[in-house]
């Protein structure tokens, strides 16, 4: 593989890609699993856990947005355009879910917080699977033509393949946001979230297993990579390793380590999808003639390299503020006067 600034910007957006994942997936993850908390206070605790986090795991988006927009414009307006409808219930998902989060506990009435908590894993779940479709389409292949428009209609984005990725989506950010809940909580709650783990463990095995199998059964150029690059199979086997060691830290109550597993699993499957675009950005399911690629839907090299200088200086200060504030918010969660 040679390296240019191209592939240093595709290097840059999985790096981007994987904090997201990792760290939104987990409070994606719990909003799912709020409305499985008992009563009031319980709920409150749940939806303080990632309080002083979400929108902070945001910028991570936020970033990966404007960094594809700057380096990879083709691939940013055709992605854009194609996704359109979906899009737009994924940007009314995210809208929704901070809505929730900030009015929920504004009035005490039940119905006004069965409401809020309703929208907020309605939100949730609808934006992690929009996620996932879009991540299955990318590999899959859409319908692009010559021109690098999108040729197709939002039934076309459906089919069996991103639906399976959708759902196996749901099912890891479910995972994720339960060990992370695990975490924070104490006491019967947190007892009660031990079964969670293991049950949505469960359905992401069983959902890992089934695309693992449609994807070499159906999408061969999603190995194609690993024949010239035969090291990257090293990361097959540590994804492994990590899924596998899941249920082995649960069952010995290590969810510190389940968590680090969890990251670790979210981290090889994102490096497993760019290995299958790699060198696409996306795949035309009409001629591989008309794939967007890092070199066709790229900016210039001045502006790429201007783009890089830029990603080097602002970079570490996302890290930064990531690593401050987690360390600020280290710890059992508790519910004060300041709590939602």
């Amino acid at each position: 593989m040679s390296f240019d600034l191209n592939t240093l910007w595709f290097l840059l957006l999985g790096v981007l890609l994987t904090g997201y994942a990792i760290l939104d997936g987990f409070d994606l993850g719990v909003g799912m699993m709020h409305i499985f908390a008992k009563g009031d206070r319980e709920r409150r605790i749940v939806l303080n856990s990632i309080g002083p986090l979400w929108d902070g795991n945001e910028v991570w988006l936020v970033t990966f947005g404007g960094a594809l927009f700057g380096a990879f414009p083709d691939a940013y307006a055709t992605g854009l355009s194609g996704f359109y409808l979906p899009f737009m219930v994924l940007l009314a998902a995210l809208i929704g879910r901070a809505v929730s989060i900030e009015f929920r506990s504004k009035r005490p009435e039940k119905w006004w917080r069965g409401y809020w908590d309703a929208s907020f894993t309605f939100a949730s779940t609808a934006a992690v699977f929009i996620f996932g479709v879009a991540l299955g389409n990318a590999v899959q292949g859409m319908p692009i033509g010559a021109d690098k428009e999108f040729a197709g209609s939002t039934m076309d984005l459906l089919g069996p393949y991103p639906l399976m990725v959708g759902a196996l989506a749901v099912a890891l950010a479910a995972m994720h946001g339960s060990i992370y809940l695990y975490l924070k909580t104490e006491g019967a709650l947190q007892a009660r979230i031990q079964g969670w783990m293991w049950r949505t463990f469960g359905v992401f095995l069983v959902i890992y297993v089934l695309v693992t199998i449609y994807t070499l059964v159906t999408i061969p150029h999603a190995v194609e990579n690993f024949r010239r690059m035969p090291l990257a199979w090293g990361v097959v086997v540590l994804n492994v390793l990590a899924i596998a060691n899941i249920p082995r830290a649960i069952h010995l109550g290590r969810a510190g380590y389940a968590f680090v597993s969890s990251a670790c699993t979210i981290a090889a499957l994102t490096f497993l999808f760019g290995m299958a675009l790699f060198p696409n950005l996306i795949v035309s399911s009409i001629d591989p003639a008309h794939n967007l690629t890092i070199y066709n839907s790229a900016s210039s090299q001045s502006t790429l390299r201007i783009l890089r200088n830029i990603a080097f200086i602002g970079m570490p200060f996302v890290a930064t503020y990531t690593v401050v504030v987690y360390w600020v918010f280290r710890g059992k969660t508790k519910l004060d006067d300041a709590s939602y």
